[in-house]
């Protein structure tokens, strides 16, 4: 997910706080204490179900 050297960087104390999804697969080499995952699985299935009810999708985003 990062590019080396992205968690030296990210890590080195100039950021309070990192923050991403988890839609992409982070490996253990990458995690740092400033890192925090955020999970998409609620909004996805959400996403899923409005569609399959043919539902608006866009009012999840106003």
């Amino acid at each position: 997910m990062f590019s080396p050297p992205a968690v030296e960087r990210l890590s080195s104390g100039c950021l309070e706080e990192v923050i991403v999804t988890n839609t992409i697969p982070l490996s253990g080499d990458q995690a740092f204490p400033q890192l925090t995952m955020l999970t998409v699985a609620n909004l996805l299935g959400e996403t899923i179900s409005r569609i399959h009810e043919e539902s608006s999708v866009s009012i999840m985003f106003r």
